[in-house]
């Protein structure tokens, strides 16, 4: 295809896939696309062996790696000290989780040494944290390194200048865009509401063509990537008519053969309808998209304390989380009801299932329909 997204990334069609799963990356990049790694809470040591990994099997096609170094975020500035951010998490939060659990008959037991465990996402969010990432990921051949959260860190858009490596930043508003373009970073990840995991208010549908206009408006050339909701070869096109390049994907991923989702999730997933997941701050600190559940719907009742600022929030939901999705897997009825995971509106389209490589050969043939159907309205 002739996209500047193909040209710049040097891949045949210019479709990214976002995520956790090693497998999906390569199986994305061999089919035409591009897989890009989810590394935010990967530590430098498991990046290492998740990269050699896709590099020895994606065919020597072109891959990615994204991290989250947010400009906010509490704590910022300090010294990183796992007794001081796991003691700044208030036991109102961690009673209340405790007790969602115990609802459900899910026995908490003490989960203080699994949150000890879980302060590697706090530590890869700060600068320090995410520098020893970037010098992992730039001993491989990547082709994408992207930020999410906030304008990429200096040292992330020197390196990539360095290396010849194209940087990439997720926006969910047109001013934040803006902003990223004037600090010199190379792709627009233009993400809707509908978007799994975190995500701004505006539709994709308005954000994009918004975008656009104001790219155009200062000359700026920066090639667009649409993301939220973003499901179907027919909506890539549809976005690409209103300004995209390409389009960013990371929820019609999870449901794949190859994806590492908790098998009960992924049913959940396959049943679910769009309005089946909820945007919320529980999970992160920070709004996200997720699937509905009865833990995501404790954290909206209104008996429920605020979320916490990123990264004290994780602290409280991800260790229950984690031993719901093993507990869920062992047939815990509780346990099953209450797993979720992020995904965006998309998910009611998400039928399913089925490998990487045909979600993206189903893309290019529900692009080139769209693209005809089109046509058929031109005289």
């Amino acid at each position: 295809m002739r996209s500047p997204i193909c040209d710049m990334l040097g891949i045949e069609f210019p479709l990214l896939a976002f995520s956790h799963c090693r497998d999906v990356v390569a199986a994305v990049s061999r089919a035409g696309g591009m897989g890009v790694f989810g590394a935010a809470g990967t530590s430098p040591q498991h990046l290492r062996e998740e990269l050699d990994w896709i590099d020895a099997h994606c065919g020597g096609k072109p891959y990615g790696v994204d991290l989250i170094v947010p400009n906010e975020f509490e704590g910022k500035g300090q010294k990183f000290d796992v007794d001081q951010i796991v003691a700044a998490v208030p036991k109102t939060h961690t009673d209340f989780a405790a007790s969602v659990l115990s609802k459900h008959g899910v026995d908490a037991g003490d989960l203080e040494e699994a949150r000890r465990g879980a302060t590697g996402f706090a530590r890869n969010l700060r600068e320090d944290g995410a520098a020893t990432s970037l010098d992992v990921a730039f001993e491989y051949p990547i082709k994408l390194i992207a930020n999410a959260l906030g304008v990429p860190p200096k040292a992330m858009l020197e390196k990539g200048k360095q290396h010849g490596v194209a940087v990439a930043a997720l926006v969910g508003a047109k001013e934040h865009a803006i902003a990223q373009v004037q600090a010199g970073v190379d792709i627009l990840v233009v993400a809707g509401g509908e978007a799994g995991g975190h995500c701004g208010d505006v539709s994709t549908m308005v954000l994009v063509p918004e975008v656009a206009d104001a790219l155009a408006k200062i000359g700026a050339k920066t090639p667009i990537l649409a993301a939220g909701g973003i499901v179907t070869g027919a909506q890539m096109a549809a976005s690409m008519c209103m300004g995209a390049a390409g389009a960013w994907c990371g929820s019609v991923w999870l449901t794949t053969t190859e994806a590492e989702t908790n098998p009960i999730v992924k049913e959940k997933m396959i049943a679910a309808s769009s309005r089946d997941t909820v945007r919320s701050r529980s999970r992160t600190g920070k709004p996200s998209r997720q699937l509905r559940s009865p833990w995501t719907d404790a954290w909206e009742a209104e008996n429920a304390p605020k979320p916490l600022p990123m990264p004290l929030q994780s602290l409280v939901s991800e260790p229950p989380l984690r031993l719901v999705d093993k507990l869920s897997q062992g047939n815990h009825e509780g346990a099953k009801q209450l797993a979720t995971y992020w995904v965006g509106q998309g998910v009611g389209l998400m039928n399913e299932t089925m490998s990487a490589g045909a979600v993206v050969q189903k893309f290019k043939e529900d692009f080139l329909a769209a693209y005809e159907r089109l046509g058929g309205f031109l005289e």
